[in-house]
C-alpha cells in the first residue's frame, strides 16, 4: 500500500535548513495498522504529510497503492486523496461555515456519490452522531468535531487511512472512543491505517510500531496486538 524509498525532507528554520527526515524507507502492506511514533520534531507528521501528497520531499520516493506520488500534478494528487486517501487531522479542521452533515457530504459530493446527504447521515450514525447532523462545528465539543472528521475520513471508503495525533486536543476517556472507532473500521474495511502518536498505551493498539528519532528510523517492531 505504501512505498517509501530514502526519502529526505529539509524546511527552513531561524533562517537556516533543518533535515526533518534523512534517508527514511519504509514499506506498508495493505490492510497493516501501523504505529508512528517519536518525540515531537521527530519528523512523524512530515512523514505522514508527504505520503498524502500534501509536501513534496527533497529526495527520494513515495508510492501509494502503486502510484509515484512525484508524477502527479496537483489535480492527480487531489484525486488520489479524494478517492484512495482518509486523513485525520489533530485539529479536526472542519469548514466552520458548514453542519457536520455538509461538511461529510464535502468529498462524497466532490467524488459524485449518489445521495450524498444520505451517505454523510449513515456516517454520522456510524460514529455516533446522528442526532448532531444540523450542529455547526462551534456548537460541537471537541470530541464530536473529531467523530465529523472521521465520518469525513471514511466517506468515499478510502483504503487508506492516515491519522495525525488525532487524539492530541482531546482528553484520554474521549480519545479512547475515538481509536476504537478508527481501529473498528480498519478492522471492518480492511483499511490500512498509519496512526501518528506519541502515546504508547495508543500505539500498542497497533500490529506494528515504527519508532522515527531525528529523521530516521530507529525501531521497527510486530506488537503483542499482532501476536494476539
Amino acid at each position: 500500500m505504501i512505498e517509501i524509498k530514502d526519502l529526505v525532507m529539509r524546511l527552513p528554520v531561524g533562517g537556516r535548513e533543518v533535515t526533518i527526515l534523512d534517508g527514511v524507507s519504509l514499506e506498508v502492506p495493505s490492510g497493516q495498522f501501523l504505529a508512528l511514533t517519536g518525540p515531537s520534531g521527530s519528523g512523524k507528521s512530515t512523514l505522514l504529510g508527504l505520503v498524502a501528497g500534501l509536501d513534496q520531499p527533497v529526495a527520494g520516493s513515495v508510492r501509494v497503492a502503486g502510484v509515484d506520488l512525484a508524477g502527479l500534478d496537483e489535480d492527480g494528487l487531489a484525486r488520489l486523496r479524494l478517492t484512495t486517501i482518509g486523513y485525520v487531522f489533530q485539529s479536526f479542521l472542519l469548514l466552520p461555515t458548514l453542519t457536520a452533515l455538509e461538511n461529510v457530504a464535502i468529498p462524497l459530493e466532490l467524488a459524485g456519490a449518489a445521495d450524498p446527504a444520505g451517505r454523510a447521515r449513515a456516517l454520522l450514525a456510524e460514529v455516533g452522531l446522528a442526532a448532531r447532523a444540523r450542529y455547526y462545528p462551534a456548537q460541537l465539543s471537541g470530541g464530536e468535531q473529531q467523530r465529523v472528521a472521521l465520518a469525513r475520513a471514511f466517506a468515499n471508503a478510502p483504503p487508506l487511512l492516515l491519522a495525525d495525533e488525532p487524539t492530541g486536543n482531546l482528553d484520554s476517556a474521549t480519545g479512547s472512543e475515538i481509536i476504537a472507532l478508527l481501529v473498528e473500521h480498519h478492522r471492518r474495511r480492511g483499511a490500512t491505517l498509519v496512526l501518528v502518536t506519541h502515546d504508547p498505551a495508543l500505539a500498542a493498539h497497533a500490529e506494528r510500531v515504527v519508532e522515527l528519532r531525528d529523521g530516521r528510523v530507529v525501531a521497527d517492531s510486530v506488537t503483542e496486538a499482532r501476536v494476539a
